[in-house]
């Protein structure tokens, strides 16, 4: 009991966290909104400036609820990855599943020279987008399964998930080669990342199919703390192994795909955050894991789009870029840590 109280306190603070957030998200930029203005546009009432409310409602809302879908759908999919794989390093970027899902893009940003003009206008909207993003990062992650039921090494596995990386990035630039320079420069700033620029319905989308493999992620919670002490004990619990695997492919693929489709591919928030939720919980139960992982990726993400905006500038960094600023340390100190404990 005393341990479930620890955990509510400490999710409780992790929330209050990120609403925090939410609002400075919302507040600072290259112009600055004061809170008050911020809160009363959020709850149905006027900015004090109807300039203040249209980069509120129009730009800043948007992007703040990108960066929390954003935030959710990469680090669930980096708790599962880890827990499916038994492996601390797995994640949606390092097995190769952005790189599947950016293959899938890629093919409609940069080869939809070669379709029919009505099939081009239909593959490039974000449904197009969506599905073939979605549709790399599931085929991707099932051919990285199948080489795991053969490969058992922690190392040969992450091997191949980079070598399927280097496929995928190979075809990618066999695709760049033969593209206009307006199809290159569209997929560039796509490739770099971005939690803005997306429209209230690509918003609706992205949050649909993200809250779907949530509700995916969910089912498989019971199934994941089985699977964490091998897939025997789980088959001896009665855990239906060929079910769950395909469910967590199918909730990881969804959750990744729409992610990358709508922002770019965002590196090391998948690996990292689930990491930083151990820490802090301290435990390996998925149900307050998958809570703490949730708000930890919606925090992280919330403090990598405030470091995206320079203040009283115009100018916005990649997120991509920020997320890897901020993660590569952080995956080097967990190896340098993990090794100080184990010697």
């Amino acid at each position: 009991m005393h341990t479930t109280k620890k955990h509510i306190a400490l999710l409780s603070i992790v929330g209050l966290a990120c609403i925090a957030f939410f609002f400075i998200d919302i507040s600072f930029g290259s112009v600055s909104i004061p809170f008050k203005d911020v809160f009363q546009s959020l709850t149905g009432g006027e900015a004090s400036k109807s300039s203040w409310q249209y980069i509120i409602v129009n730009y800043r809302l948007p992007k703040a609820l990108t960066a929390l879908a954003a935030g959710m759908a990469l680090s669930v999919s980096g708790l599962l990855m880890q827990t499916l794989f038994r492996n601390p390093l797995a994640g949606p970027d390092v097995l190769g599943l952005s790189s599947g899902a950016s293959l899938g893009v890629a093919l409609i940003l940069l080869g939809s020279g070669l379709l029919p003009v009505t099939l081009a206008g239909y593959f490039t909207s974000g449904y197009g987008l969506v599905l073939a993003s979605v549709l790399g990062s599931f085929i991707v992650l099932l051919a990285v399964l199948a080489v795991a039921q053969k490969l058992r090494d922690t190392m040969a596995l992450l091997i191949t998930g980079i070598m399927f990386s280097s496929f995928t990035g190979a075809i990618v630039g066999m695709l760049s080669y033969f593209s206009t320079a307006q199809q290159l420069q569209k997929y560039t700033f796509w490739a770099l990342g971005s939690l803005g620029n997306l429209t209230w319905q690509n918003i609706a989308i992205l949050f649909f199919i993200t809250l779907f493999g949530l509700i995916l992620s969910i089912i498989c919670i019971k199934p994941l703390d089985a699977l964490l002490l091998g897939e025997r004990y789980a088959n001896s619990m009665g855990i239906n192994i060929k079910r769950t695997r395909f469910t967590i492919i199918a909730a990881t693929s969804l959750l990744t795909g729409c992610i990358t489709a709508f922002a770019g591919p965002i590196a090391f928030v998948g690996l990292v955050v689930p990491h930083i939720a151990r820490l802090i919980l301290k435990t390996s139960s998925h149900k307050i894991l998958f809570c703490g992982t949730l708000l930890c990726g919606m925090v992280l993400m919330l403090v990598c789009d405030l470091l995206t905006q320079l203040p009283g500038n115009n100018m916005v960094l990649p997120v991509n870029a920020v997320t890897s600023l901020i993660g590569a340390p952080i995956v080097v100190w967990l190896l340098w840590r993990n090794n100080r404990i184990m010697n």
